[in-house]
Parts: C-alpha cells; sequence; structure tokens
C-alpha cells in the first residue's frame, strides 16, 4: 500500500533574473516499509523535493501539483495542520547537525522538547523516553550524555542524535538530506547500518537523499535518478544498478571509483548541468550526452514505463549490463 504519492510535483523560485524551475513535473510512490533513495548531481533538485514536502522552502518558492500521504495532500495543508504532520508522521534529518542543534541547549533538552511539544508527555517521561531512544541510536552512557552539549559529541554521535530526535515520536515517514556525508566512511557504515535496523525495528519509511550510489545500494529499495529537477530513470535499485539504460544513470555509475580496475583517471560527464533559469529545448541532458540524436535537441522525452516497474525519460536509451 501506498504510504506517499507525489504527482507532478513542481517547484519554482521567482527571483530578479527570472524564474528557476528546481522540480519539474516530478512523480513518484513509497510504500509502507520500504526505503527510496533520490539520486542527482548537486542542484538536481533533490533537496528542494524534500523541503516542498515538509514545507520548509524558501518564500520565494512556488509549488504546484500534489503529494498524497496519509489521504491529504501535504503541499495545501496550512502551517498549523503541516506542524501536526512535521515530527509526529514525517520526520528529516539534514546533513549538518553542528547546524541543525542548538549549541546553546543540552541535548537531552532538544530531544524532551519534541515529545512535550507534540507528544504532551510530562518532563519525567520525556527524559525517559529519550534515554530509551538514545540507546536505540547505540550512544553509549545515554542517560549521562542527555546533560551534554552537541560540541561534545563527535560528528557520527551527533549524526545519531538527529536521528533519534527524528525518531521520538515513531514517524511514519523518515525524510534524510545526505545524513552521511560529513562523516567518514567508517561512521558512515554505521550510520547506514543503524538506519537499516530502525527500518526494521519501527517499520519506518525512508526517502534517502544522497548524491552517493554507495549509500543507495546499501540501503535502498527503490531508485529514482533526477536531474535538472526532472525523473531520468526510476526502478528497484538491482535493476537500475545492473541494468541502468538512461545514458545519464550510466554516467553516474561509472563515474563511482573502483578497487577492482586499472587506470588512474576517473570517468566524468563531460560538461555542466544546465542553467535552470533557461532549460534547453527538449531533453535537459542533451548538451552532455553522447549518444544524443536529432529530435533530443527539439523534443522532450516523455517518462515511460519499459518494464515492470521501471520508468524512463530517453529517446535513445542503451541496454547495457554493467559488473557491480
Amino acid at each position: 500500500m501506498s504510504l506517499l504519492t507525489v504527482n507532478n510535483l513542481q517547484v519554482h523560485f521567482n527571483t530578479p533574473d527570472g524564474q528557476v524551475t528546481a522540480v519539474n513535473n516530478l512523480n513518484f510512490s513509497l510504500n509502507q516499509g520500504e526505503t527510496l533513495g533520490i539520486v542527482g548531481e548537486s542542484g538536481s533538485g533533490k533537496s528542494q523535493t524534500a523541503f516542498a514536502l515538509m514545507g520548509l522552502l524558501a518564500k520565494n518558492g512556488v509549488i504546484e501539483g500534489e503529494a498524497i500521504f496519509n489521504q491529504q495532500n501535504l503541499l495545501t495543508l496550512n502551517e498549523k495542520a503541516l506542524n501536526k504532520v512535521r515530527a509526529s508522521e514525517i520526520a528529516m534529518i539534514f546533513q549538518d547537525p553542528m547546524t541543525s542543534l542548538n549549541p546553546y541547549m543540552k541535548v537531552g533538552k532538544q530531544l524532551m522538547e519534541v515529545l512535550k511539544l507534540h507528544r504532551g508527555m510530562s518532563h519525567s517521561a520525556a527524559f525517559e523516553a529519550s534515554v530509551r531512544m538514545l540507546e536505540a541510536v547505540k550512544i553509549p552512557e545515554a542517560r549521562q550524555r542527555m546533560n551534554h552539549y552537541p560540541h561534545e559529541f563527535s560528528g557520527g554521535m551527533r549524526q545519531r542524535v538527529m536521528i533519534a530526535m527524528a525518531l521520538l515520536c515513531q514517524p511514519k515517514l523518515l525524510i534524510a538530506d545526505e545524513p552521511t556525508t560529513a562523516l567518514d566512511v567508517t561512521v558512515q557504515a554505521q550510520i547506514l547500518t543503524l538506519l537499516n535496523e530502525l527500518k526494521a525495528d519501527f517499520d519506518t519509511s525512508i526517502i534517502m537523499i544522497t548524491h552517493d550510489l554507495g549509500v543507495v545500494a546499501g540501503l535502498c529499495d527503490q531508485v529514482l535518478v533526477m536531474y535538472a529537477g526532472q525523473t531520468m530513470e526510476y526502478g528497484s535499485t538491482e535493476d537500475v544498478f545492473y541494468r541502468p539504460t538512461h545514458p545519464y544513470t550510466q554516467g553516474l555509475l561509472q563515474a563511482v571509483p573502483r578497487l577492482d580496475t586499472e587506470g588512474e583517471l576517473l570517468s566524468t560527464i563531460p560538461g555542466n548541468p544546465p542553467n535552470l533559469l533557461h532549460l534547453p529545448k527538449g531533453c535537459p541532458f542533451q548538451e552532455r550526452c553522447l549518444h544524443k540524436e536529432s529530435r533530443c535537441e527539439t523534443e522532450e522525452p516523455t517518462l515511460d514505463e519499459f518494464a515492470s516497474g521501471r520508468l524512463r525519460a530517453c529517446h535513445h536509451p542503451i541496454d547495457t549490463q554493467v559488473a557491480l
């Protein structure tokens, strides 16, 4: 059963230079207990998609479309109704835990504040629930750590605190925006293992926003590949990774460093992402695509289902199996 269904999501920003289209006709769905990875280069619209769902866009942002969550459209809720949904049913983990946590408040107070506000708990009940959640995210000496400030935690531990805070009200959907970017690879692996365990324990659905394909491979059931605010390819993680058909998806996978191949130079995608103020006519990826044909320059490809559960927007797909 679908927990979240996004239809024709568009996000525009009105700027002095004109209208910037950050997300353009995005469609996807997420079932209860599943994890969806949204990948793409910087500026592809990944984070703006999350901010739109959470009602956290900048003031000059304009949203169109619908996002149906529990039979209500998140995009049309007023601030009061949206506040009830946030934290209690949908929670978000941001990229930098140091800027997300209040440096002047003890961690315990910040955790308890969530439960007092959204669950109406007493001080003592909120304290004990916060301790249990810190223990659930594998923070040692959790009871003592409640009296520590954020700067007394390592980067990985701060991210665990953010995960604990997001899960306090046991939300049905957790949105994680680049949660492992600032962490070293060992801590990244620990956080991904933790998220997998928490997903199983709480039956929480996760939207993982990342540019790291290794993160997607280790955590996600489905993957959505975005470019210039649009869907390029969508399907199960295994299908997309082992048999990518869009030239952009193939370029992303080929750019991943490998230890089992010789050579010093990494494969790259030529050129730069398009200017979102002036998107090219036709396919947004055409100027960087090695397989483009004449109609790519004039005709925008439609997002079509070409196999069971798989979508693609491309005039010239390349069916090539990738050895991973």
